[in-house]
């Protein structure tokens, strides 16, 4: 998929996201925010600080 038209590089990541079937990409990069905005292929992405306090909840 060509989703990240500012850094193509960074495609593969979400091929890999979405083919694993994961709950969460965990990025500080502010090229995955366009991922955001779709509907599909529907994507979670979460900064590393935002993934902490979510382990933390499931820890809890």
């Amino acid at each position: 998929m060509n989703l990240i038209a500012n850094d193509p590089d960074d495609n593969k990541f979400v091929d890999c996201t979405f083919a694993a079937g994961c709950d969460y990409l965990v990025t500080n990069d502010r090229d995955f925010e366009a991922l955001k905005k779709l509907d599909f292929p529907k994507i979670n992405i979460v900064s590393l600080d935002e993934f902490r306090a979510i382990l933390v909840r499931f820890d809890a």
